[in-house]
Order: structure tokens, then C-alpha cells, then sequence
């Protein structure tokens, strides 16, 4: 890891998500597909999940090359009850078929009050609170349990040394009438899988607490998540974090039919599988007091005086909206690493360095 850390380069959103729409095409996506990516995943950045963002596009790409992300139309029906829905995703593009099938959930709630959906076999969902915002947008509420079988475990069990399953994310979206929704997303282990890649490409070491050794050890050192034989993240919250990326494993993989991590392990591809559960709060029996009750409960649990360093208590989904105003206004800070990883992956595509800095509005040196 490096003593000193070369600063970052800011990309302003609109000209890294122009960059990534203009990859996305020469990679074989259609527009359409190519900005539904593009918008995802620079929003990830924005939202401050770097781990989630546009570092991700040269693995994609790399997906893409070895047949093991699929482009064009990939959803296929499995099982199609009414309120219950399971989807193959085909190894499509997450960004895609993860939009389209909670479209589909979104209609199946507004007609039955209620969807199941199981989305299976899908290559790499991204954020998952992206799809949370999504169906809270439509007026609608949504609990999605997430769970990835298609590359090596990455979290060790509460109270074991070797990794075991992913870093499984739970997330929970409440729309609300007149403003933001609220949004629960967080990945089950202590920090997202790609952070410690963000930290590794920065030369920079992760906070203690997150990570293990090759000999089950506490370390600091990001690259014994991505150099061979790899190590293991903790859990969050120690036994209970476990047990919510256990239950994910089997929600997820489990009722899915797509199968749990052990056997199905393959580090050159990023298989997501997603339980979604969409409710129309109209259709319940609280649904006349529902949006005045969210309402007194915010208002209830903001009110308390801050805590020594804190300016006040921040519902969850407010600290990403307040990221992507500053980010919005400073512009995406990217690691020099990811950003080289980036243009040699447009150059590869056939876009000259020139036309990488045209169109990023990026400086970049011969």
C-alpha cells in the first residue's frame, strides 16, 4: 500500500455517465440498455457507493469477453402465478434486467396489493437500493434479499476464519408522499466487497475490524481480497449480520432455485439472485394512516438532540442524497487506478485517448 496516495479526478456525472453510455454501445448494448447502466452505475458513485460504480465497467467488460454476461433481451418466465413471479435473468446486464423485472413487480402490486418476485441467474445487480428507489417512486414498498453464487465466498461465518458465502445486501425502501423515500440498503457483511477494491486501487488501507487474513488473522490489507488465495470479510454486527447474510443465502438462492455459494463458486463472473417482495400500502389495513404515521415517526426520531459529533440524526437514505448533491456539485472523485482501468478499456473498444477526454471533459495525460 502506498505511504502517499495519488489524488483522485473528478468527473463531473453527466460527462462520466456520456463516457460510460458511449463503452456500453461499443461493447454491443443498445442505447437503451447502455444508459440504463450508465445512469445506475454512475449513481452508485454519486451516492457515494464507489464500490458500485463505474470501477466496475472494465469486470463487466471482462464478463462480457469471456461469454459470461450476456447482452440484448435475457428475461426469460419460470413461474408466473399472479402475485408470484420468478425470472430468469440469463446473465443479462443487471442494470437492465434488474429495472425490467421490478417493473414488472410493480404492475403485478398495483393489480394483486402484493408481488413475490424471485430474479434469478443475473449477472451483477449493483446497488441494490437503486431498485429500492425504484418501485418507491412507483408509491410502493419493498424488502429485497440478495445473495451471489457465482464468484468465491467473501464473508466469513460469525465465529469461523474462512469465507463462507458473499456479502448477501438487505435492502428496504418506504416511499413517502411529498418527499425523499426512506432507504435501507446495506451489504451483510461490515463493508461492501468493493470497497476493499476501492481501497486496494487507492494504496490504502480499510478501517480495523473489517477484514481477515490468509491464517484468519485481523488485517488492514484491502488486497487479500483480490490477490490469490483470497481472505474474508466479517460480518456486521457480528453474530446478527451473520445471520441476516445467512437467511439471504437461502431467500435469495434457496427459494430462487438458482442454488446457495457452495460448489458454484467461479471468480470470473458475478451471479446475483434477488427476492423481492413489493406491497401496495393502499391495499393493507393501514394504508389510510400509513403516510401520516411514516411522517410522526421521522419527525419523532429526528427530534433528538445530536449526539457529540453528529449535527443531527439523518433517517437512512438521506446521507446518499446528500452525497450526491456534493458530488453532483464537485464532481465523482475517481482512483487514478480505476480511471486508467477505465480509458484502456474504452481504448480497447476502439475510442482514442482523445475522444476518452472529450467526452469525459477529462484531462489525460500521453
Amino acid at each position: 500500500m502506498s505511504d502517499s496516495p495519488k489524488p483522485d479526478i473528478p468527473v463531473f456525472a453527466p460527462h462520466l455517465k456520456a463516457l460510460v453510455h458511449v463503452i456500453f454501445e461499443r461493447a454491443g448494448w443498445n442505447q437503451r440498455d447502455a444508459a440504463l447502466a450508465a445512469d445506475h452505475l454512475v449513481l452508485a458513485n454519486l451516492s457515494g457507493h464507489d464500490s458500485h460504480g463505474v470501477g466496475m465497467v472494465p469486470r463487466y467488460l471482462l464478463a462480457a469477453a469471456k461469454g459470461l454476461l450476456k447482452r440484448g433481451p435475457t428475461i426469460t418466465t419460470v413461474v408466473d402465478a399472479g402475485a408470484l413471479l420468478t425470472l430468469d435473468g440469463g446473465m443479462g446486464l443487471g442494470q437492465v434486467v434488474g429495472f425490467d423485472a421490478m417493473n414488472l413487480a410493480i404492475g403485478r402490486a398495483r393489480i394483486h396489493g402484493v408481488c413475490v418476485l424471485s430474479l434469478r441467474n443475473t449477472h451483477h445487480l449493483g446497488r441494490i437500493g437503486h431498485w429500492g428507489e425504484q418501485v418507491a417512486a412507483a408509491g410502493l414498498v419493498s424488502i429485497s434479499y440478495v445473495n451471489v453464487i457465482g464468484r468465491p465466498a467473501l464473508v466469513a461465518p460469525w465465529g469461523g476464519t474462512r469465507a463462507r458465502f458473499s456479502t448477501n445486501p438487505i435492502c428496504i425502501a418506504i416511499p413517502r408522499a411529498d418527499a425523499d423515500p426512506v432507504v435501507l440498503d446495506f451489504a451483510t457483511s461490515r463493508i461492501a466487497h468493493g470497497k476493499t477494491r476501492v481501497a486496494w486501487k487507492r494504496g490504502v488501507p480499510v478501517a480495523d475490524g473489517n477484514l481477515l487474513d490468509r491464517d484468519g488473522k485481523p488485517t488492514n490489507d484491502p488486497s487479500v481480497m483480490w490477490v490469490e488465495p483470497l481472505a474474508a470479510l466479517l460480518p456486521f454486527g457480528e453474530h446478527k449480520g451473520f445471520g441476516l447474510g445467512f437467511m439471504c443465502e437461502l431467500l435469495a438462492g434457496g427459494l430462487s432455485g438458482a442454488g446457495t455459494i457452495p460448489g458454484r463458486m467461479d471468480w470470473g463472473v458475478i451471479d446475483n439472485n434477488m427476492l423481492s417482495i413489493v406491497i401496495d400500502p393502499a391495499r393493507l389495513g393501514g394504508g389510510a394512516s400509513y403516510a401520516a404515521e411514516t411522517e410522526r415517526l421521522i419527525e419523532w426520531v429526528t427530534s433528538t438532540p445530536p449526539a457529540e459529533g453528529f449535527d443531527r440524526v439523518r433517517i437512512p437514505g438521506e446521507p446518499e442524497r446528500e452525497m450526491r448533491a456534493r458530488r453532483g456539485a464537485s464532481g465523482v472523485p475517481l482512483d487514478p487506478t480505476s480511471w486508467s482501468e477505465i480509458v484502456a478499456a474504452a481504448v480497447g473498444l476502439g475510442l482514442t485517448r482523445e475522444d476518452v477526454a472529450r467526452v469525459a471533459r477529462v484531462n489525460i495525460p500521453g
